[in-house]
C-alpha cells in the first residue's frame, strides 16, 4: 500500500512529462493528486517560493486530459512549496508519496542540486515522505536517436515535446516504486531515462552521481554593469557507471540520493571544550 500519491513537476502544469506520470499512476491503481506550477520552475531546486494575491497563494483547478475524476491543479509557487503545502494537506490527504516529473531533460550528476524536480522531491523527502525524481533525457541521447526511434521531428530538425517518449520515463518510475518503499523515508530515488521506446531500453542499472552534469554553465562575458552566462558541454568524458555514461549507453540510471545529511567525516573534536572569550568593547 502507498496511501496517496502526489504528481509534481517544474516544468509546469501543463507540461507533457507530468501528464504521462499522472497516467502511469492511475493506471497502476494507485490514488493520485496532482499539483504543479502554474508556470514554470526550472531550476528552482528546493525554493519555497509563491505567488500571493490579497494573502493568498493562487490554486487553480487543472483537470487533466483523459484523467476525469483525477484532482488536479495549478499552483503559484515553486515545486519545492508545492511539496511542502501538500504534506500539509493542502490538496487533501497528505501524500505518503510524492513523485516529481517527468522532467523535460535529464537531472543528472551533482547539477541535481539546482533541479526544482529534484527539489520538490528533496523536500518531501526532509518532511517523512518517500520520494522519486524522473526525468527524460532530451540531450546526451540527441535528436537524431529519438528520430530513428520513431518520433516526429519538425522542419527545422528538432523533436516535438508531445512526440517524446514520455511513457518510457514514467513506466520506469513505476516498476521502481516498490524499491522506493523499501528504502528509508529520507531517501531519494533520481531516476533518468533515453528518449526512447521502452522496448528499447538497454536495461535499468544503478548509476552514481557523475562529478558534473550533462551541460554547465559558464561565464561568456562580463561588461560594465551585467555578465552574460552560457551552457556548454564539459570538456571530459563522464566516468564509466555515472548516471551520464549510463544514459549516454541507452540506459535508464537511477540513483539513491539524500538531500541534507550531516557529514561525520568532518574532525569537529575538542570544541564542546573550547572557551570563546567575550568581546569587550
Amino acid at each position: 500500500m502507498t496511501g496517496r500519491v502526489l504528481i509534481t513537476n517544474d516544468d509546469g502544469i501543463g507540461a507533457p512529462g507530468i501528464h504521462a506520470l499522472a497516467r502511469a499512476a492511475v493506471a497502476h491503481g494507485l490514488d493520485v493528486v496532482v499539483a504543479a506550477p502554474l508556470e514554470e520552475a526550472s531550476g528552482a531546486s528546493a525554493s519555497m517560493a509563491a505567488v500571493e494575491e490579497d494573502g493568498h497563494v493562487l490554486v487553480r483547478d487543472h483537470p487533466l486530459p483523459d484523467l476525469t475524476g483525477v484532482p488536479a491543479y495549478g499552483v503559484g509557487g515553486s515545486p519545492g512549496f508545492i511539496a511542502l503545502i501538500a504534506v500539509h494537506g493542502a490538496f487533501g490527504p497528505p501524500p505518503s508519496v510524492v513523485l516529481s516529473g517527468v522532467n523535460r531533460g535529464a537531472n543528472a550528476g551533482r547539477a541535481v542540486l539546482h533541479s526544482g524536480t529534484v527539489g520538490a522531491a528533496f523536500t518531501a523527502a526532509a518532511n517523512g515522505c518517500r520520494a522519486m525524481a524522473v526525468s527524460l533525457d532530451v540531450l546526451s541521447a540527441g535528436e537524431a536517436t529519438a528520430a530513428s526511434a520513431g518520433a516526429a521531428v519538425s522542419a527545422a530538425g528538432r523533436v516535438r515535446d508531445a512526440e517524446r517518449h514520455w511513457s518510457t520515463a514514467a513506466r520506469v518510475a513505476l516498476e521502481l516504486l516498490p524499491r522506493l518503499l523499501a528504502a528509508p523515508a529520507e531517501s531519494v530515488l533520481n531516476v533518468n531515462t533515453p528518449d526512447v521506446p521502452y522496448e528499447r531500453l538497454r536495461g535499468v542499472r544503478r548509476g552514481a552521481l557523475a562529478t558534473f552534469g550533462q551541460v554547465q554553465m559558464t561565464v561568456a562575458e562580463v561588461g560594465h554593469g551585467y555578465v552574460r552566462t552560457s551552457l556548454e558541454e564539459p570538456g571530459q568524458a563522464a566516468q564509466a557507471g555515472s548516471d551520464v555514461a549510463l544514459l549516454a549507453e541507452g540506459y535508464a540510471s537511477v540513483t539513491a540520493v539524500r538531500a541534507v545529511s550531516e557529514a561525520g567525516d568532518v574532525d569537529l573534536a575538542g570544541l564542546d571544550e573550547t572557551v570563546v572569550e567575550p568581546r569587550r568593547g
